[in-house]
């Protein structure tokens, strides 16, 4: 995801494709920040996080800084794993976040790490898509 916004630099990063609701590739990198954030810090290893998930939609700025939070974030999600134990239980609550399909994968922090994986190869797919719709747009 780096390679992608650092390929697509400031200007292409913070467009969005010409389609109703579509969200910038700065905009699918905050939002995966994000997810991890919440997934991992919070619910696996139970560590206080800040989050503002309507924020993630409208954020833009320097690629420069978000490849730098991405670098952060993964760092992050490491030390969030240390203590992983794939089969036992998350160790932080969804504080009445949970969404309809949630306790599918909330069971056991194996789910949750899942979870992660899952929703992160989705918004990579959305990332390259996007990419390749702004490079279109604005040649």
């Amino acid at each position: 995801m780096a390679a992608t916004l650092a390929d697509l630099g400031d200007d292409l990063a913070n467009r969005r494709p010409d389609l109703p609701g579509a969200n910038s590739a700065y905009v699918i990198v905050t939002h995966c920040l994000g997810v991890m954030e919440f997934w991992g810090g919070h619910v696996i290893a139970d560590r206080a996080i800040t989050r503002d998930r309507d924020a993630e939609f409208v954020a833009h700025g320097p690629v420069a800084d978000l490849i730098s939070r991405v670098r952060v974030q993964r760092t992050r999600l490491d030390a969030d794993l240390a203590s992983y134990d794939g089969a036992a239980p998350p160790r932080g609550s969804l504080d009445g976040r949970r969404r309809e399909g949630d306790e599918e994968f909330t069971r056991t922090q194996g789910g949750v790490l899942m979870h992660i994986y899952e929703e992160l190869a989705q918004h990579r797919g959305h990332l390259d898509l996007t990419a390749d719709l702004v490079r279109k747009e604005h040649p």
